[in-house]
């Protein structure tokens, strides 16, 4: 796929929420700045980012009470080996044994830190090695 085609349609992904653009945008650069050999997929509900397999996927799945989702917001979505013990984690599962799907929601680019980093740094490794 081009990438004048990608880039379109990850605008088009943004059409009902154009405020959160911004926070996709650093979200995708600092994928990008850690796993350079990333393929990005834009889908019509999420677009997935993966290896071997997907290891992060950007939604705007409703994974909290309207109340609590900041305006704008980005669901987070990771593939886990483990379950992730952390306030910031909306919702976890454990689809299959060993592998834990965990939503994470961000509203604001700060949210965008070293935590985040490390939690994509894990869930990329275990993408690499199942």
């Amino acid at each position: 796929m081009s990438e004048e085609r990608n880039t379109a349609d990850i605008l088009r992904f943004f059409d009902t929420q154009p405020a959160a653009l911004p926070l996709y945008e650093a979200f995708e650069a600092v994928i990008y700045r850690l796993f350079p050999d990333t393929r990005r997929s834009v889908h019509k509900t999420q677009i997935s980012f993966a290896s071997r397999y997907i290891y992060a996927c950007v939604s705007f799945q409703k994974v909290k009470r309207k109340a609590e989702r900041p305006d704008p917001f980005l669901t987070i979505t990771l593939g886990l080996p483990f379950p992730l013990e952390s306030e910031r984690v909306a919702v976890k599962s454990e689809p299959y044994p060993g592998r834990w799907t965990t939503h994470i929601v961000i509203g604001s680019i700060a949210e965008i830190d070293d935590e985040l980093s490390a939690w994509l740094k894990d869930a990329y490794a275990f993408s690499k090695r199942k």
